[in-house]
């Protein structure tokens, strides 16, 4: 169990190097977010873009320990970038200045992207200073209104990395309004099936229960209140969101009222992949950097 991301830093940097691709990199934040990376000892950085402006960046920031992969297009520097990732030149993938869209095509491009066959999903990982662990949720930034087949592969995507990070078996709270299954409401219908498919082993190592409200998933006084037995009950590791839109308030209102610490992955692809925003501080950049490396060990 990971408790911050200061244990997340110790981990990562207590092993291999591991060489993150940037498409489109020249962006000071950015590249201020890779020379801590480097300076901590775990990444080793190929920057794609233009490379005078990359260079000269890199000088500003201080970052001297890079390799330049030249490309002038933005546009372009994703499809660059993927082919270094794909042809095993680096461990993983990094979201530059170039649009989402963009980026996303050249990751989930059929010929020449880095699809595995899964379902691509996010995964973002929050501390929060009245939680005492790191807490997971998925999906909250690709799929939009996963359908129950589409939730069991962001369950299976999500479990899969949190084993390589070294949690076992990762206590999951399916989210719902209540603990009620009720067929009018899908997020409830959804949960149990889940809980069903856990029992018949056919999920990844976990311990589920759903549907679960919130409270109860997270304050045992609150399930004890409501004559809830839950052994996940104040212990939860991962949030199943029902929508995109739970997930994403829930994310942000840690990040805007309790100032929360995060990062966030792409899960469902052949290498890690860092996602983020242009308008993500360093401190956010270099622990998706360090979460990504972590789930790029073999």
């Amino acid at each position: 169990m990971l408790k911050d991301f200061t244990e997340l830093m110790e981990k990562v940097s207590s092993g291999r190097q591991y060489t993150v691709c940037v498409a489109a990199a020249q962006d000071g934040e950015l590249l201020h977010a890779v020379k801590l990376a480097v300076d901590m000892g775990f990444m080793r950085p190929i920057l794609v873009g233009n490379e005078k402006i990359v260079t000269d960046l890199a000088a500003e920031v201080g970052l001297t320990e890079f390799e330049v992969v030249p490309c002038d297009d933005v546009d372009e520097c994703a499809a660059v970038a993927v082919e270094v990732v794909k042809s095993g030149r680096a461990d993983v993938l990094m979201k530059g200045v170039i649009s989402t869209a963009t980026y996303m095509r050249a990751i989930l491009n059929r010929e020449t992207g880095l699809r595995n066959g899964s379902l691509i999903s996010a995964l973002a990982v929050y501390e929060l200073k009245e939680y005492h662990k790191l807490v997971y949720c998925s999906d909250s930034g690709i799929n939009t209104a996963p359908d129950a087949d589409q939730k069991q592969a962001i369950l299976t995507n999500a479990l899969g990395a949190m084993h390589r990070l070294g949690l076992d078996c990762p206590n999951v709270a399916a989210l719902a309004a209540s603990e009620t299954v009720h067929p009018k409401i899908q997020a409830s219908v959804d949960a149990d099936m889940l809980v069903k498919l856990a029992e018949q082993g056919e999920l990844p190592r976990c311990v589920i229960e759903g549907p679960i409200a919130f409270d109860v998933a997270f304050d045992r006084h609150a399930a004890e209140h409501k004559g809830i037995e839950s052994a996940i009950s104040g212990e939860v590791d991962l949030i199943l969101a029902p929508n995109i839109e739970t997930g994403n308030a829930l994310g942000k209102s840690w990040l805007t009222l309790s100032h929360a610490k995060w990062a966030g992955v792409v899960l469902g692809t052949t290498h890690p992949v860092v996602l983020g925003s242009r308008s993500d501080t360093a401190e956010v950049k270099i622990n998706s950097i360090a979460l990504a490396c972590l789930l790029a060990q073999s």
